[in-house]
């Protein structure tokens, strides 16, 4: 168990599940994202609507912000992030099937 912040932060070793949960979510909401939009959806966000059309600096931010997090935020504190991606990616799944069907 740690006994401060410092000792859980920095480290893949606690909280391994939490972490990758949360990096894994991230990709998938980016792969959503792209799919979406190569099937004619438009992004709501403004600033994702931007990188949309770069992708190789979509793919660092997208890649590189969440490992980051990842890195320095104990896993407990991820948890409510982790259950906000996973609705998020039900929602995304859930639009591109009624729109596939």
């Amino acid at each position: 168990m740690a006994t401060n912040w410092s000792e859980s932060s920095a480290t893949f070793r606690k909280c391994t599940a939490e972490k990758a949960s949360f990096i894994l979510l991230s990709q998938f909401d980016l792969a959503f994202t792209v799919i979406a939009v190569s099937l004619g959806f438009t992004e709501i966000n403004p600033i994702m609507n931007y990188f949309i059309h770069m992708p190789v600096l979509l793919l660092v931010l997208k890649l590189a912000i969440p490992v980051l997090i990842a890195w320095l935020i104990p896993g407990k504190l991820l948890l409510p992030s982790i259950a906000l991606l996973a609705v998020v990616a039900v929602w995304n799944i859930k639009e591109m099937l009624f729109f596939l069907l």
